[in-house]
């Protein structure tokens, strides 16, 4: 299982891939990567697929990213991250609502 962040992150199993579009610049500093890691965890036993666990998590840690840089502008810290991540939830409901949201905003990505 590979999860590479970047200004895309890459997915893998090695089987299966999916790409993230969410995140930004801001998400840059030290300790974002132990968020995602924490969501990634926390979602693996939830889904019981790792795969699916990264992927969702990327996606979620990303948009929470987001909407930190949305408030505060590019200087956020990690804890700006994890403040958002219920709003996150909040915004899709449920788990199965995030991943239609993944997939449709990758695939928008994708065609621009």
């Amino acid at each position: 299982m590979i999860l590479l962040k970047g200004n895309v992150d890459i997915i893998s199993d090695g089987q299966r891939y999916k790409l993230n579009f969410t995140g930004n610049p801001g998400m840059t500093v030290g300790g974002t990567g132990d968020v995602l890691t924490g969501v990634v965890s926390a979602l693996a036993v939830k889904v019981n697929d790792v795969f699916e666990a990264a992927a969702l998590g990327a996606f979620i840690t990303g948009l929470a990213g987001d909407m930190a840089v949305k408030e505060f502008g590019y200087h956020i810290t990690p804890v700006d991250v994890i403040e958002n991540i219920p709003k996150v939830f909040r915004r899709f409901i449920n788990v199965d609502s995030i991943i239609n949201a993944s997939i449709h905003i990758s695939a928008q990505k994708l065609l621009k």
